[in-house]
């Protein structure tokens, strides 16, 4: 009997192609996409502001200061020619975040160390973040305390020689002296954003089972299909897991697609390649009980609905709510706290953690067990409240 329902929901579900294709087209597009939208946002080569420099000065001193900014490749130096006051206005108004003013007198004020005398004026745009100031400013404090000792190694060089050349030999770049490695990953290697986009629209699209489920689900119970079954003393349980394996099939083949498009077709297009990471195993625990908790979300919105109409309206807001909640659509590390804190309640987000947990962090089974067993434990638990409210509406003739 359960090979004759599972032969059933195979025809249904490939007879709507359309739906069929959402499941695999929409999750690769949006994997695509967004791999290369944000790919610079975790790379090292990342412009994270633009800036004018305004050099009245027209010295060594500040063409070097000028050279040690321009080396720094987070900022980016504008072509943008400014005279006066309402040429700075305009440029800030603009694209420029930045605009530096090196006074006449700077070299000369260089040595100095006056307490209260700024060396240099800096303008900045009205909507530009207070770190990214306050990276500026620290690259400016780094590039005057560079000028300062090299004025130094000059003054001291034809009386203490040794001191100066070992002032010389120092490297004040600061690129060599700290060893950055992320967490899990080798040295030299870093997160990408292929490593957050494949499991996010993972996540996302193997909730989207909804609309071809709930199709076939309403469908069979317009036609009496449901009911004719229960008269064949066809248990609720068996009738669900007849429903429930197509559907975890479909999933599967949505997590292995996802993951060749992020290893095989984003590189093509110019994008980071995904590391499949090092445990198979915690990525079948994961994805098991992600589809488990997508497929419960689905047969009670199914179980609940009227139609097919209310079912997929229902079932794509929830999607989304979900999304948007559980670090799906905004990474959770551009959220705030609360927000982060909040996203704990949607499933998508235990299971947006397992995946990075594979993917970029580099952990195993063990650490992912937690993650599945609460998506098992979700889903479980909406297909046993579907079940009984499919029960009362099978006896109500509902």
């Amino acid at each position: 009997m359960l090979r004759a329902m599972l032969i059933k929901e195979f025809i249904l579900l490939f007879r709507d192609k359309y739906a069929l294709a959402a499941l695999f087209v929409m999750p690769a597009i949006f994997i695509l996409i967004m791999s290369l939208a944000l790919k610079d946002t975790l790379g090292s080569d990342r412009v994270l502001s633009s800036y004018v420099v305004v050099d009245q000065d027209q010295t060594a001193q500040s063409a070097r200061l000028q050279s040690f900014l321009a080396a720094n490749r987070a900022l980016a130096e504008d072509a943008v020619a400014i005279s006066n006051a309402d040429q700075r206005q305009q440029a800030l108004n603009g694209t420029v975040q930045f605009v530096l003013s090196i006074p006449q007198g700077f070299s000369q004020n260089l040595g100095q160390g006056q307490s209260g005398s700024a060396l240099l004026q800096l303008t900045v745009a009205a909507d530009v973040k207070q770190e990214v100031v306050t990276l500026f400013q620290g690259e400016l404090t780094k590039g005057i305390m560079r000028l300062r000792l090299e004025k130094m190694e000059g003054e001291l060089a034809p009386f203490l020689p040794e001191v100066a050349q070992q002032l010389e030999a120092m490297d004040f770049a600061g690129d060599g002296l700290v060893e950055v490695r992320f967490n899990g990953m080798a040295v030299n290697e870093q997160p990408t954003s292929t490593q957050q986009s494949v499991p996010s629209w993972i996540v996302f699209g193997m909730f989207f089972v909804i609309i071809p489920m709930s199709t076939v689900f309403i469908n069979e119970r317009r036609q009496n299909t449901l009911m004719r079954m229960g008269a064949m003393n066809i248990t609720v349980p068996l009738l669900f897991a007849g429903k429930i394996a197509p559907y975890m099939l479909i999933n599967q083949i949505q997590v292995w697609l996802m993951i060749a498009v992020g290893i095989f077709v984003v590189p093509l297009c110019g994008g980071d390649a995904l590391t499949l990471g090092d445990s198979i195993t915690g990525l079948f625990m994961v994805s098991l009980g992600l589809s488990l908790a997508a497929i419960g979300t689905s047969v009670l919105i199914a179980v609940l609905a009227s139609t097919v109409e209310q079912a997929t309206t229902i079932g794509g807001i929830i999607n989304i709510l979900l999304g948007a909640i559980g670090g799906i659509m905004v990474p959770k590390f551009y959220m705030p706290q609360a927000m982060q804190d909040l996203s704990n309640i949607s499933p998508m987000s235990w299971g947006l953690e397992g995946f990075l947990d594979i993917f970029l962090r580099g952990l195993g089974a063990e650490a992912v067990l937690l993650e599945s067993l609460a998506l098992a434990g979700f889903g479980a638990g909406l297909l046993l409240v579907a079940g009984m409210v499919f029960s009362s509406k099978m006896r109500r003739g509902a």
